[in-house]
């Protein structure tokens, strides 16, 4: 089996899990009793799945908006190379911070190299968290930029053609 071929169980798998994970107390139980397989098999096949890179992650996506989260901003930051990993550490830890990550910088045009996604319940709130980030990021920044929703974009994982 190359790494793009999945077996007829792991495709089973992924298209009981392409549409997200159930909200029951045990998702994996859930999707085994459909599969008529073990628990401990669905959640083996997952891990292969994730070690292969078939899936990259497994997580859940909440609705920041039903929870009262009105204001959304991915902040950028063009953060000096050498501090990039010990600061992104930083600002991944940041209660208002949902994820954090680095990307490659695209010059001239987008000198950002980090990114971390803001949640509030106003637009006002999330500049907040940003000056509290502009603070922690020190001299280490040069430059930064807000990108704020303006709709809801919807996620979706792996899909599998029928």
């Amino acid at each position: 089996m190359t790494k793009t071929q999945l077996n007829d169980l792991d495709q089973q798998l992924v298209r009981a899990t392409q549409a997200g994970l159930p909200l029951v107390p045990h998702p994996y139980a859930h999707f085994a009793e459909q599969l008529g397989v073990p628990e401990s098999t669905v959640t083996e096949r997952l891990q292969a799945l994730l070690d292969r890179g078939v899936i990259r992650r497994i997580g859940a996506v909440p609705n920041h908006y039903a929870i009262g989260y009105a204001a959304n901003g991915m902040s950028v930051w063009d953060v000096d190379d050498a501090h990039i990993d010990r600061l992104g550490e930083l600002v991944g830890a940041l209660p208002a911070v949902t994820h954090c990550y680095r990307r490659p910088r695209h010059l001239p045009d987008w000198p950002y190299n980090l990114f971390a996604m803001l949640h509030g319940s106003s637009r006002e709130e999330v500049l907040a968290e940003a000056e509290h980030i502009a603070a922690l990021l020190g001299t280490h920044c040069r430059a930064r930029d807000i990108l704020f929703s303006t709709r809801i974009l919807k996620k979706t994982g792996l899909r599998l053609r029928d």
